[in-house]
């Protein structure tokens, strides 16, 4: 006789996601205690959070998380970065020793700006100058690791179950608008630091259960427009997807979705001419960002959450509704380990895409 835990978990990883709609605060804590409900979908090699929010000091300036596999790399990336950003602070992320997490990397964050002369020298945008500067670190500085790089949010992710990870992080000691965490049961890529999720660029972040077997097209394409896939997982190219349609091609959440779990040319003949017209161009313009293979995912983003499925819906999801708060889950019961009063509790439909955004305002203060 098989006890728990000790059966592979087919389907998991696990996530779960928690926004307040009205800019109210939640507590890094909450989302500890919620995926620790889901540990046996994870076994050990990855779990990560990200936060959104919770830098309201610093909120004007890009947060920058870095990993450092040893003082060298350190030096040698910092002085990159002085050249390229005005940065206003610096400091190690307090950690706790924790005897489930170890091996851990150097572990620094730096808040900072983009220097006005040197953005104005590139002849680009501040966030595609952010975004080409972090690209460069990931690709050509030995041992340096840039996994968070947005305003006002940050990702702590590192080898061990989330929980442990939560607490190696002093997550309790932190509060945003919305919250997403992933337990990692990796198949087919290593257990590392970096390979952990959620994987962030910008203000995008990306949690995922669910393998993409379209992966090597996908980085084919995306790999065009200056991105580089180098964290040997199939999570990478879904956030630089996102990157790449919301934020170069100004597609909505929603139109976003609709490129990477397409509906079906069946389902896109039974729309009004309009939206049949908008769902093709979509479609055939993007053809090479669609995602196939069981999955689904989180993304955080400035002001809300998007959750998304694969089309035939092959991976488990449920939202759990509270007053202005929304969670999102691979299993209801770790909605209800935080919140056990739901409103409401629904499952989205297959690649149909559920988002939840802060409502306008609530966030200037």
């Amino acid at each position: 006789m098989q006890k728990e835990g000790q059966v592979r978990i087919p389907s998991g990883c696990a996530i779960v996601g928690a926004i307040d709609r009205a800019g109210g605060p939640i507590c890094g804590e909450e989302l500890i205690r919620a995926i620790a409900v889901m540990h046996d979908r994870s076994n050990g090699l990855g779990g990560g959070f990200a936060g959104y929010g919770i830098y309201p000091q610093y909120k004007e300036l890009y947060a920058f998380h870095l990993f450092y596999e040893d003082s060298s790399a350190k030096e040698a990336c910092e002085r990159f970065l002085e050249r390229h950003f005005d940065i206003v602070n610096l400091s190690k992320i307090p950690t706790r020793p924790h005897p489930r997490v170890t091996d851990a990397p150097l572990i620094w964050r730096y808040f900072m700006a983009p220097l006005p002369n040197k953005l104005e020298q590139s002849q680009l945008d501040e966030r595609e100058y952010v975004r080409r500067c972090v690209t460069r670190v990931n690709t050509q500085m030995k041992g340096a690791h840039v996994f968070s790089s947005g305003k006002n949010m940050g990702v702590f992710k590192a080898v061990g179950y989330p929980e442990d990870v939560g607490e190696f992080y002093r997550l309790e000691e932190y509060e945003g608008y919305a919250w997403t965490a992933h337990g990692r049961y990796p198949t087919n890529t290593p257990g590392w630091w970096g390979g952990a999720h959620p994987f962030a660029l910008l203000d995008y972040s990306v949690v995922h259960n669910g393998e993409i077997s379209s992966y090597d097209a996908n980085r084919r394409f995306i790999e065009m427009f200056g991105y580089r896939c180098t964290l040997l997982t199939d999570t990478e190219v879904i956030t630089y997807i996102i990157d790449y349609l919301v934020r170069q091609q100004g597609l909505t959440m929603e139109e976003a979705s609709n490129v990477m779990a397409a509906p079906f040319w069946t389902t896109i003949a039974q729309q009004s001419p309009q939206r049949r017209e908008r769902l093709t161009f979509l479609r055939q313009a993007f053809s090479s960002l669609l995602l196939t293979g069981p999955f689904s995912i989180l993304v955080g983003f400035d002001g809300g959450l998007m959750a998304l499925n694969d089309r035939l819906k092959l991976r488990s999801m449920v939202v759990g509704e509270a007053g202005s708060r929304v969670y999102i889950s691979s299993e209801e019961s770790a909605i209800r380990a935080v919140q056990p009063d739901l409103d409401r509790v629904w499952a989205p439909k297959g690649g149909e895409a559920a988002i939840f955004t802060v409502k306008e305002g609530a966030l200037c203060r």
